[in-house]
């Protein structure tokens, strides 16, 4: 019986393949051949496209590349599929601004038509500024043999502020895969920016992987065009798989200021971030730790988990393959994110479109040096108009409010909770304290609590058909006598369509609420529900794919589904108007 179920379902497998002209390659996208050069025409009723959110006008985008600012110009460059809605025909599509937040398309920055570089794919890298303001990009491609390698451009023109022409001058790549240095040339891609240590040598890190261990190969040059690889990595660790799109970087100890990688060798104040993108789950992992220019090796802080899957994240929800870049003027770090689709490719296709950019967001380190904050860039807003707000309103159990006069599409909230009786918190099983996101499914909006679930139902329709509920919910743990925090999201009823992933997003939020208020800060943009905890110790990023609650008919509502009150001492909420994107691609 077990043997004709499983002839059953090998021959399914082989159809669904033969169907949909399926296959998966090295670099983990799935491959659609029938749709990846499908130029379609875009429909007029468009109710998931943002408004504030970067994305080109069509097709398909995935990771962010090569952030950064030159000469007071923010430069962003991403993977694009110029001739259709699904992975394929990548190449460097570029944008420019002057404020992280109206946009302007430039001209394809990289194409893959150097056999030796890069003629099968111009995939995934970074830029570097080097100590004379010029800037670099590495990245990588994918040469006519199919192997992964590092390749180099320069701007054709330091004049140009908008760095619109880039030109890769070496007619072989700078770092690629050899039986000699035992790299898998299927998985080495991704360089980081690249570092500048006391010794005057430059430093970057490669993704890859040795069988199921992840690895950050080291690299070093004197001239940034001249690389030799380090015989021990700057860091791996077992068991978590492919690290894709790694980034290295110091953060400030006790400031929001931000730290050039390459000018803080000698700065005792300062700790260092290693973040890896993790191919098998597609969410972005990161440690805090220590890092020795003498022995060029990183070492993560106790506490810091690696393996397993269940360390520090950048976002809970949908966020991955993440660049940062240190934004000098005006000392920050700043952070993108790709946030992909929930829908079905035959979704994206008829809508003509795949992808969108998470908002750019400030790190920083918090003030215990065990985690980071992210947050939206103050930039943002600036987008927002019409102020509502409401104060000192107690939300008892099993209520809900409507907050009128917003765009509720297209908004930004802040909501601040007190009030609570802790002593009423619900009792956590101890087995469910590694699994925050299995608990938000378990307990989700509708599993009244005592404190808890409460927050925000956003892209709500009328009769509460659809909504998508970002919320908290509060536990004690009787074997540290503490309080514990869960935040969820909750797509469970975000669509009447169930061909959508409506998975729900948790974590733990790192406060303490004897001490601290609860902060909630949400940022809705028609498909997009985008959450920061606590001044972003915790964010989830989620899509939403409402059938009832487009444009006008969707509304917004705080809500109490505990059976404790709870007070909202402030609650501000803003329409938000449309940034600019201009330009063709």
């Amino acid at each position: 019986m077990v043997v004709t179920y499983l002839k059953q379902f090998l021959l399914l497998l082989v159809i669904f393949i033969v169907l949909c002209d399926v296959e998966v390659i090295k670099a983990s996208h799935p491959v659609y051949k029938g749709y990846q050069s499908l130029e379609t025409t875009l429909p007029k009723n468009q109710p998931y496209r943002t408004a504030f959110h970067f994305q080109p006008p069509r097709n398909w985008i995935n990771d962010p590349n090569g952030p950064m600012v030159y000469k007071g110009i923010y430069h962003l460059f991403y993977q694009y599929n110029p001739k259709g809605a699904v992975w394929g025909n990548i190449v460097w599509a570029h944008a420019t601004s002057s404020d992280l937040v109206n946009w302007e398309h430039r001209p394809v920055a990289i194409s893959p038509i150097e056999p030796n570089l890069d003629v099968s794919g111009a995939w995934s890298g970074s830029a570097t500024i080097l100590q004379d303001g010029k800037p670099v990009i590495l990245y990588t491609g994918v040469n006519s043999q199919n192997q992964q390698v590092q390749n180099i451009a320069f701007p054709k023109n330091l004049s140009d502020p908008y760095l619109i022409e880039w030109t890769k001058p070496l007619q072989k790549p700078i770092m690629a895969p050899t039986i000699q240095n035992q790299i898998n040339s299927s998985s080495f891609r991704d360089p980081s920016t690249g570092w500048l240590g006391p010794d005057n040598v430059w430093r970057v890190v490669v993704g890859s992987k040795i069988r199921r261990r992840g690895v950050a190969i080291l690299y070093k040059s004197r001239d940034f065009v001249h690389w030799s690889k380090v015989k021990k990595p700057l860091h791996s660790a077992q068991g978590n798989g492919m690290w894709e799109c790694p980034a290295f970087y110091p953060v400030s100890i006790g400031s929001r200021d931000s730290v050039d990688t390459s000018k803080s060798s000698h700065d005792l104040n300062v700790k260092y971030v290693l973040k890896v993108s993790l191919d098998d789950i597609k969410h972005d992992y990161y440690t805090v730790g220590s890092y020795s220019y003498h022995t060029d090796t990183y070492t993560p802080n106790n506490g810091s988990i690696e393996n397993g899957f269940s360390g520090l994240r950048y976002d809970y929800g949908k966020f991955y393959a993440s660049k940062s870049f240190y934004d000098g003027e005006k000392n920050r770090r700043v952070l993108w994110g790709w946030v992909n689709e929930s829908s079905s490719v035959n979704d994206d296709v008829k809508k003509g479109w795949s992808g969108v950019m998470a908002l750019p967001r400030r790190v920083w380190l918090d003030k215990s040096g065990k985690q980071l904050h992210i947050c939206p860039v103050q930039e943002i807003k600036k987008l927002r108009r019409d102020p509502v707000t409401l104060t000192n309103h107690v939300l008892q159990p099993t209520s809900l409010i409507q907050i009128n006069n917003v765009t509720a599409a297209q908004a930004d909230v802040e909501i601040t909770f007190d009030g609570l009786d802790l002593s009423k918190a619900e009792i956590i099983d101890p087995s469910w304290i590694s699994k925050p996101q299995m608990l938000c499914q378990e307990k989700g909006t509708s599993v009244r609590g005592s404190l808890g679930p409460f927050g925000l139902k956003v892209l709500a329709s009328k009769g509460l058909e659809e909504y998508t509920s970002v919320f908290f919910r509060i536990f004690k743990n009787v074997q540290t006598n503490q309080n514990m925090v869960l935040m969820c999201s909750d797509q469970s009823r975000s669509s009447l369509d169930n061909d959508v992933d409506k998975s729900n997003y948790g974590t733990f939020v790192d406060v303490d609420p004897i001490q601290e208020k609860l902060l909630l800060r949400t940022l809705i943009d028609h498909s997009i529900v985008e959450s920061f905890a606590a001044e972003g110790k915790a964010s989830i990023i989620a899509r939403a794919y409402p059938q009832l609650a487009i444009h006008r008919a969707a509304y917004l509502y705080a809500f109490n589904y505990g059976s404790q009150s709870v007070r909202i001492s402030k609650l501000s909420a803003w329409s938000m108007k449309r940034a600019q994107i201009t330009g063709k691609l």
